[in-house]
């Protein structure tokens, strides 16, 4: 790798960029915890997206107060339009992406700077853990967990590419937990997707980023409070569009990885664990019976190379004979090798990391076909509904 001088990253200007549509619930939280940052030099853009709540009177009053801020109201056009405003206003050296209903801890920036600093090489983008914000509508049932990258990955001793840690693709998305060197993304010509609303247009903006960077660090450390989706708040969606959603994301995420040449086999079977992590959840919110699953289902493997469908040992056998019957080929012997060493491996990691209880359960995810999850959790969702109204 080229080496460089050592880098000032720890007094750089960070460009911090907040997409805001109807957020001002949680508005406030999120910007106080910019505002208040430790580290000071920051110019925090704001955009606007046609809110018709409160939000923008918020975003005045935050802006009439810390000349750091950069109010941009505008009519709504979508997540990914606003966050390429954003980015094409940016006038920091690192840019971050903050949702406006998550907030982060005072040091974030600080200590992210700081590990950029250690390093001789310039570095594209430092990544680091987050924490789950679990039935946030709630407060007596509100739970803080940690991400499933948290004991995931060593805290870095030298930058590495995305085929060293292909498994920074396969988890959520969590862009926001990361910092990305704005020369980086302006010399790869990266910027998001222009979706409607918001559209999943991370994901497109996390697999161009990390599989054009060089040079990436790991700092094992969580900043990042991440309000998650409420449960079954994706069971049902109630329109086509939605149901074919991750799938045309996944298949957006595809066209980019033949763009940019990526050929790398390591990197290839996470993407495609991911489309059938897309496949998994589709399945489980609207039913293999749905057409619009089916017939996006065979579009996506489709595009996965066979071999290294097989070849996988993440894929379990369910997975793979699926490959073959949703595109209506015989189901051949399926090959397993390695699928035991994986889930020890897996099981390992999920005890160093949340202890046994939450092991069980994701050991249980990983082997219960989404069929049976979906008749548990219609059972559980019944149950939570005649809880809440015996509570009012």
């Amino acid at each position: 790798m080229e080496r460089y001088p050592m880098i000032s990253d720890n007094s750089s200007l960070v460009s911090v960029i907040v997409p805001i549509y109807n957020a001002e619930t949680f508005l406030a939280q999120c910007l106080d915890s910019i505002a208040e940052q430790s580290y000071r030099n920051l110019e925090i853009i704001c955009i606007n997206d046609g809110s018709t709540d409160g939000s923008l009177a918020i975003l005045q009053d935050y802006a009439s107060q810390d000349d750091r801020f950069v109010l941009i109201d505008k009519q709504n056009e979508g997540y990914g339009t606003g966050c390429n405003l954003g980015l094409d206003r940016a006038r920091g050296q690192w840019v971050s992406i903050i949702e406006p209903d998550d907030w982060i801890d005072t040091s974030m920036y600080k200590e992210m700077l700081d590990f950029a600093s250690s390093f001789s090489e310039q570095i594209d983008i430092v990544k680091t853990p987050y924490r789950n914000i679990n039935n946030w509508n709630d407060p007596a049932r509100q739970k803080v967990t940690n991400s499933l990258l948290h004991k995931r990955l060593p805290t870095s001793k030298k930058p590495f590419t995305i085929a060293e840690h292909p498994v920074l693709i396969e988890k959520h998305p969590s862009i926001w937990s990361a910092i990305y060197r704005k020369d980086f993304l302006d010399e790869n010509g990266i910027r998001f997707p222009t979706y409607p609303g918001a559209g999943w247009a991370d994901n497109p903006f996390l697999i161009e980023t990390m599989v054009c960077a060089k040079a990436i660090i790991f700092l094992h450390k969580a900043f990042y409070n991440y309000r998650t989706d409420l449960p079954f708040s994706t069971v049902g969606h109630s329109t086509d569009d939605a149901v074919a959603r991750p799938f045309d994301r996944w298949i957006d995420m595809t066209r980019i990885l033949l763009e940019r040449n990526v050929t790398d086999p390591r990197i290839l079977q996470s993407h495609n664990f991911r489309g059938f992590k897309y496949i998994d959840g589709a399945i489980y919110d609207d039913g293999w019976e749905n057409p619009t699953v089916q017939q996006k289902t065979c579009e996506v493997l489709s595009m996965m190379d066979e071999s290294l469908v097989m070849s996988d040992p993440k894929l379990n056998k369910r997975f793979k004979a699926l490959y073959y019957e949703a595109q209506g080929k015989p189901v051949p012997e399926i090959p397993m090798k390695g699928r035991t060493s994986y889930l020890l491996s897996e099981a390992v990691y999920s005890l160093r990391a949340f202890g046994p209880l939450d092991t069980l359960n994701r050991l249980r995810n990983l082997l219960l076909p989404p069929a049976e999850r979906t008749s548990r959790e219609k059972l559980e969702k019944k149950a939570e509904r005649a809880r809440r109204k015996n509570a009012s």
